[in-house]
């Protein structure tokens, strides 16, 4: 791959991106692989973004049916309910985006990303998980770790008006501009399983709520059996007698965690489009950073809730414990 160069077509096509970012940047671009699974509103976003900026191939995984929830903020499906029951979510979707940008290879991938071997995430360099459940997040993020490249995971999930990004690059080198030259940088990267692991007492205080408050709901629908985002208000007592149960395993105050803000994400089921627009436009730029190498990516969460209308990076990771 680092030995191939733009085609004339491809240097044409991008050529505003090449002057943004420069052509060794858009070659590893546009000779990058990458795979998203859970196509809800914000990964949706994040594939036409990705797209458009022109990456060599994207694959996608998601084998359900389209339903009305789905509908609320893909704009991917069109309207046509006939072809509903013929085809899955993933391959509906794979129509669409093959018109955005015809130079990107669109191709569906069905079955359980957590049962596909390590081999199978060799083929990639960036994989995106959304909508999938705590387990299915651990194994992946496992599965890219050990695969014989370096492959990035990101996990994206917005609920109601809230959307929080999880980013793992392992051991990752990067450029970034210093006054009038550039510097090159490392970081050093936790697992997903390893950041949520640190024990709460231990972060500063400042940390964001919706950190503690996603985890818990997560934890809530490992415990239940419940598909992400398949929650209503009803589940409130449960949800706040496990917020007791995990806020005195990790010695940590219940009211870092409102019930305020429980409640937007058990209610929430439909996606905002506005915040799928943002939370997919800065995952997009995130992942352009860790494929091409230019300027500081996140470090390791990013978190948005429209109420305070601002976002929020915060680094938890054994290397800050």
């Amino acid at each position: 791959m680092e030995g191939e160069e733009l085609t004339e077509q491809e240097t044409a096509l991008y050529d505003r991106q090449i002057r943004v970012w420069g052509v060794d940047a858009q070659r590893r671009l546009s000779k990058s692989h990458i795979l998203v699974s859970g196509l809800k509103g914000t990964a949706v976003e994040f594939c036409k973004n990705i797209i458009l900026a022109g990456v060599g191939s994207l694959t996608l995984n998601d084998d359900r049916p389209v339903t009305n929830e789905l509908l609320s903020a893909n704009f991917l499906v069109p309207p046509a309910e006939d072809i509903y029951a013929e085809k899955s979510l993933a391959e509906l979707c794979c129509d669409s985006l093959k018109d955005f940008n015809p130079m990107v290879r669109v191709s569906v991938q069905k079955g359980d990303l957590s049962s596909f071997g390590v081999d199978f995430f060799d083929g990639f360099d960036a994989v995106i998980v959304s909508c999938c459940s705590l387990t299915s997040k651990k194994l992946v993020n496992e599965k890219c770790r050990k695969s014989s490249k370096r492959v990035a995971f990101y996990i994206v999930d917005c609920r109601d008006s809230c959307g929080e990004i999880f980013v793992d690059l392992q051991d990752y080198a990067y450029s970034k501009k210093k006054v009038e030259e550039m510097v090159e940088c490392t970081l050093q990267y936790t697992s997903f399983e390893e950041s949520i692991a640190i024990p709460w007492r231990t972060l500063p205080r400042r940390v964001s709520k919706l950190y503690f408050a996603m985890r818990v709901i997560e934890r809530f629908e490992e415990h239940e059996g419940r598909n992400p985002g398949d929650t209503s208000i009803a589940d409130l007592p449960t949800v706040l007698n496990l917020r007791k149960e995990m806020c005195e395993a990790h010695s940590f105050s219940e009211s870092q965690i409102p019930d305020a803000l429980l409640e937007r994400l058990l209610a929430g089921r439909r996606e905002f489009p506005p915040v799928c627009a943002i939370i997919g436009g800065i995952l997009g730029q995130e992942v352009i950073k860790g494929i091409s190498g230019k300027g500081e990516p996140i470090k390791n969460f990013f978190f948005f809730d429209v109420m305070d209308g601002k976002g929020i990076i915060e680094d938890i990771s054994k290397t800050n414990e």
